[in-house]
C-alpha cells in the first residue's frame, strides 16, 4: 500500500510520518520538496504529483493556519485551504483512493456551551474558518472516500505552542493576563496521528466508515485554566517561575483581526463509536508534552 502525505513538517504532519510508516510505503512532502510538488499554491503541480505517485491513501496535513493573517490574504488562504483539497479530492475519486483531511471547530460560530456535533449548522466567524469549511464541502461533494477530522487547540512538543509561550512569559513577568471566555480541549498532534493510523486500518476493510468526525482530547478547559495547569506542572517539576498572578480576562482584552469562537467544545461520540476508541483527557497529553519540553530546557 502506498500513502502520499502532504505537509510533512507541520506539527501534525511530523507525527503522521511516524504513525503512517507502519501502514505501507510513505511518500512525505512539504512545500519545498524537490522532484514532486508539495506546494499547495501550485494546483496543477499537486494534481500531477498525485497522478505520478498513484497512492492508495492521500493524507492532507497542509493548511494555511495563520488565523489573523488569513484576514489580509483571503485568496491565499482559500487556495491552500479550499482549492487544493478540492484537487486532492478529485484525484482521490479518480484513483479510488482514500483522502484524509483535517479541519477545525472554526467552521462553527462558537455560540452556546454545548459540544458541537458533526451535523450542527456551520457559521464560521473568520476567513480561516470559511476557507476550511469550503475545503470540507469540496471533499464531500467530490464523492471520494474520505475521513475528515475536525479538531481544535492543536499542540506538539515540536514547534511553538500555547504551553511553551506560557512557560516563557511566566519566566519573564510577574503578572500574566489570559483569556477566560474561550473553552476547548488541547489536543496533541501525536493523538491526531495515532487515531488517523488506527482509522485508516479500519477504513481499508470498511468503506462505510467514510465521513466527517470530530477528534479532540477528552475534557474541556479555558485558556486561563490551561495556563494555570501548565505553570502548576512546571513548578511541581522544580522550575523557578517569576509569575505570581495569572489574571483572567475576556477576549475583548486582546483585539485581533480575526474573531475567535467562544465555544470550541466538540462532541466525539461518533468517532469513538465508529472506530472503537477511548480518547484520553487533555491533561494526559499536555503532561507528556510538558515533560519533554522541560527535559530539553534543563
Amino acid at each position: 500500500m502506498k500513502i502520499l502525505l502532504f505537509g510533512k513538517n507541520g506539527q501534525v504532519g511530523w507525527e503522521l510520518q511516524r504513525s503512517l510508516s507502519f501502514l505501507g510505503e510513505l511518500v512525505a512532502l512539504d512545500s519545498h520538496s524537490e522532484n514532486l510538488c508539495g506546494d499547495f499554491t501550485d494546483l496543477v503541480g499537486i494534481s500531477e504529483t498525485v497522478r505520478q505517485v498513484a497512492p492508495d491513501i492521500i493524507v492532507n496535513a497542509a493548511a494555511h493556519t495563520a488565523v489573523d493573517r488569513a484576514e489580509s490574504e483571503p485568496d491565499l488562504a482559500r487556495t491552500i485551504n479550499a482549492a487544493a483539497p478540492a484537487v486532492l479530492a478529485e484525484e482521490a475519486r479518480r484513483l479510488n483512493a482514500w483522502l484524509v483531511h483535517y479541519s477545525t471547530d472554526y467552521v462553527f460560530d462558537g455560540s452556546g456551551s454545548q459540544p458541537w456535533v458533526e451535523s450542527d449548522p456551520t457559521g464560521p466567524l473568520n476567513v480561516y474558518g470559511k476557507t476550511k469549511l469550503e475545503g470540507e464541502q469540496s471533499i464531500v461533494q467530490s464523492g471520494c472516500r474520505h475521513l475528515i477530522f475536525r479538531t481544535s487547540w492543536v499542540y506538539a512538543a515540536r514547534g511553538g505552542n500555547f504551553a511553551k509561550t506560557m512557560l516563557r512569559l511566566a519566566q519573564e513577568r510577574e503578572t500574566l493576563k489570559i483569556i477566560d471566555d474561550q473553552t476547548g480541549s488541547p489536543t496533541g498532534a501525536d493523538l491526531l496521528a495515532d487515531v488517523t493510523a488506527h482509522a485508516l486500518r479500519m477504513a481499508r476493510h470498511n468503506s462505510d466508515i467514510s465521513g466527517l468526525y470530530h477528534l479532540v482530547a477528552g475534557g474541556e478547559v479555558t485558556w486561563h485554566g490551561y495556563a494555570n495547569f501548565v505553570i502548576d506542572f512546571a513548578r511541581q517539576k522544580g522550575i523557578t517561575l517569576k509569575a505570581q498572578t495569572i489574571e483572567a480576562v475576556p477576549t475583548s482584552a486582546f483585539p485581533t483581526p480575526a474573531r475567535r469562537p467562544s465555544n470550541s467544545r466538540m462532541n466525539t461520540k461518533k468517532l469513538q463509536a465508529a472506530f472503537d476508541l477511548h480518547l484520553p483527557d487533555w491533561q494526559t497529553g499536555v503532561e507528556r508534552m510538558l515533560t519533554e519540553v522541560l527535559e530539553k530546557q534543563s
